[in-house]
């Protein structure tokens, strides 16, 4: 098999599984986004190598796969960095969100009367 066709059958497999995602409500459409485009831009050029060897040969990369690969290690760095982000953003509302819960645990039972324990 050519790595055009796996790059193809790659793509593809892609943006079928980012729909199946995004369909079982499995992937947020911020997400989904980001990754059609990335896999879009994958099939488009595993069907036309020839664009990407131009871009490379513009830019000055001996190599098209070497252009790939770089970009491929930028996206995978942009997006480990927005997940960071997002945890990190999630993090501080969980213990916003547990710290208002204490609090309101502690008005309600100072609000409500204490019942007498039988072993007392």
């Amino acid at each position: 098999m050519s790595a055009q066709i796996l790059s193809a059958l790659a793509a593809v497999i892609t943006i079928v599984l980012v729909f199946d995602m995004l369909r079982r409500g499995l992937l947020k459409e911020k997400y989904a986004v980001l990754w059609l485009f990335f896999a879009g831009a994958a099939l488009f050029f595993a069907i036309f190598p020839s664009v990407l060897s131009k871009i490379s040969s513009s830019l000055g990369v001996v190599n098209p796969a070497n252009l790939l690969f770089f970009f491929t290690i930028v996206l995978l760095v942009v997006v480990s960095v927005q997940l960071s982000y997002e945890l990190s953003r999630h993090e501080a509302r969980i213990r916003r969100l547990a710290e208002e819960i204490a609090l309101l645990e502690e008005r309600l039972r100072r609000m409500l009367p204490q019942e007498p324990h039988d072993g007392d």
